[in-house]
């Protein structure tokens, strides 16, 4: 089973009320073998939303609450946050998830890059929160593009 980011499965629930949409993606859910969530939604916030980035610290800070989750206007939407990323760990544990699938570059999904906390469109190496906290319990996460890749070299290897 996967978990998906519920904006790379079509829902326009990323933060400006935008969605992706891959085939590949959507026809996992039709086969029921993918969940998806927005753990910014799960979070209790609103769509379309403020851009967010984590500030003064990693996504391991900010779970141990050193560092906090800001808008580019200073709104700490920390606890959203959090909070988003343990109802996703639930979602995750209760489907038995192998694979969690994850957008890059937000300050929840990201797994490679994340924006800097500057709101000067600057990424840097670093987690997201969900992203963090599912690796941490043991699940395996990846970016979509990391996906994409690995469902091209699985075809590759079954033509």
């Amino acid at each position: 089973m996967y978990l998906i980011s519920a904006c790379l499965a079509g829902q326009p629930v990323r933060y400006d009320g935008k969605a992706y949409e891959h085939a590949a993606i959507q026809k996992l859910i039709r086969q029921k073998l993918a969940i998806t969530a927005c753990p910014e939604m799960l979070g209790g916030l609103a769509c379309p939303r403020a851009a967010a980035e984590i500030s003064g610290g990693t996504a391991q800070d900010v779970l141990a609450g050193h560092a906090q989750v800001l808008t580019g206007d200073g709104a700490d939407v920390t606890a959203a946050f959090i909070s988003g990323a343990y109802k996703t760990l639930a979602l995750a544990q209760k489907h038995h998830v192998q694979m969690a699938v994850l957008k890059e570059n937000s300050p929840s999904c990201g797994c490679n890059l994340i924006y800097d906390g500057s709101f000067s469109s600057r990424k840097i190496a670093g987690s997201g929160i969900t992203a963090a906290l599912l690796q941490l319990h043991g699940f395996q996460v990846i970016s979509e593009l990391e996906f994409f890749e690995y469902l091209n070299q699985r075809s590759a290897h079954f033509k």
